[in-house]
C-alpha cells in the first residue's frame, strides 16, 4: 500500500509547476498577453496529442463496461457536485448577485485533468489514462450543460455545442482507432511526433494555471480569504464530496481502471478552468478565486490522505 508520504512526494512536482507559473508571472517572463495563445495551444494541439498518445492501442478501452460506465460516472459525479454545492450555498446564505451561482459552479467542478493526469500516471501507469479521458467526456458534458445552466442560465442546446472541440474530436478518433485495431499500426513518425507534443501538455497547463492565479495573488491579497466562502468550499470539495467518490469506487459495478479514476478524483481541488468561465459569463470573480485558492492550498495536505484512504477502502 502506498503511504501518505509517498503520495505527497508524487504530488509535490505538480504544485511546484503551478508555483513556477506564479513566479514567472511575477517577474513578467510569462505575461497575461501570452495566456490566450498558450491556452489555445494547450487545448487545441497539445491535449489532443496527449489523448492520441494514450488512447489508441489501449487494452482497457476494449472493455465495453469502461466505454459505457466511464462517461456516465464523469457526468454524474460532476452534476452531483454542482447540485449539492448549489443547495449548500443557499443554506450558507449565498444569494444571486453575491456568489450563489458562482460558488455552486466552481466548487462542484473538480480538477479532472492537469493534476489528475500526472498523478494517475505515477500511481497506476500511463495505460490508466485511456479510461480517464473517456470519463472526462462525461465530466465535460456536465460542465457545459448543468454547469453553464447554473452559472449563467444558458440553454442546454448552447452547452452541448461547446462539446465539439479538438480534444473531443481527438478522443472519438482515438477510440475508433483502438476499437478497430488500427491504433497499433500507426506510422512510427506520427507516434513519435505526437508523443513529443503530448509530454508538453500537462506541464505547460500547470504553469499557465499558476500564472492565472498569480494575477489574483498580487491584486488585493487581503480579500483572497473569506471564512464562509473559503472554509465551506474546502468542507464540500475536500470533505463531503470525496465520500461519494469512494462509495462509488467501493460498491459500483466498475472495472479496476475506473475505480482508480474515482479514487484519484476523490480528493481533487476545484478545477482552474472555471475561473475563465466565471469571467466570461459575468459571475462573481472574487468568489471563484477564493474557492480555487482555498481548495488548492488545502489539497496539498488532504489529497494524499484521500488517495491513501481511497486505495485502502476500494481495495486499490
Amino acid at each position: 500500500m502506498t503511504s501518505y508520504w509517498q503520495i505527497l512526494l508524487l504530488i509535490i512536482p505538480v504544485f511546484a509547476l503551478m508555483a513556477l507559473g506564479v513566479v514567472l508571472r511575477r517577474v513578467r517572463w510569462l505575461t497575461a498577453e501570452a495566456d490566450e495563445s498558450l491556452l489555445k495551444l494547450v487545448v487545441n494541439v497539445l491535449y489532443p496529442c496527449l489523448i492520441f498518445d494514450h488512447v489508441p492501442a489501449n487494452d482497457a478501452l476494449l472493455v465495453p463496461a469502461n466505454l459505457a460506465w466511464a462517461p456516465l460516472v464523469g457526468f454524474a459525479t460532476m452534476a452531483l457536485g454542482i447540485g449539492v454545492c448549489y443547495y449548500a450555498a443557499r443554506w450558507l446564505g449565498f444569494t444571486v448577485g453575491t456568489g450563489l451561482r458562482t460558488f455552486a459552479f466552481v466548487v462542484g467542478i473538480y480538477n479532472y485533468s492537469y493534476i489528475t493526469v500526472p498523478l494517475m500516471t505515477a500511481l497506476f501507469g500511463a495505460e490508466s489514462l485511456g479510461v480517464l479521458f473517456v470519463h472526462n467526456v462525461g465530466a465535460e458534458a456536465a460542465i457545459w450543460t448543468v454547469g453553464v445552466l447554473v452559472l449563467a442560465g444558458q440553454s442546454w442546446r448552447e452547452g452541448w455545442r461547446k462539446l465539439v472541440s479538438p480534444p473531443m474530436v481527438a478522443l472519438v478518433v482515438a477510440v475508433a482507432l483502438n476499437l478497430s485495431g488500427l491504433g497499433a499500426h500507426l506510422p512510427g513518425v506520427v507516434v513519435t511526433a505526437v508523443r513529443a507534443l503530448s509530454v508538453c501538455a500537462i506541464p505547460l497547463g500547470l504553469v499557465l494555471s499558476g500564472a492565472t492565479m498569480a494575477e489574483h495573488l498580487f491584486d488585493g491579497p487581503r480579500e483572497l480569504f473569506e471564512a464562509r466562502t473559503s472554509l465551506s468550499a474546502v468542507a464540500l470539495r475536500l470533505g463531503l464530496l470525496p465520500v461519494a467518490f469512494l462509495l462509488l469506487a467501493r460498491y459500483g459495478p466498475f472495472s479496476a481502471d475506473l475505480r482508480h479514476v474515482l479514487v484519484a478524483q476523490a480528493g481533487m481541488p476545484t478545477a482552474f478552468f472555471p475561473l475563465v468561465l466565471v469571467k466570461f459569463y459575468g459571475g462573481h470573480q472574487l468568489t471563484a478565486v477564493r474557492v480555487v485558492l482555498a481548495t488548492v492550498v488545502a489539497s496539498v495536505f488532504l489529497l494524499p490522505w484521500w488517495l491513501h484512504a481511497g486505495l485502502a477502502w476500494s481495495g486499490g
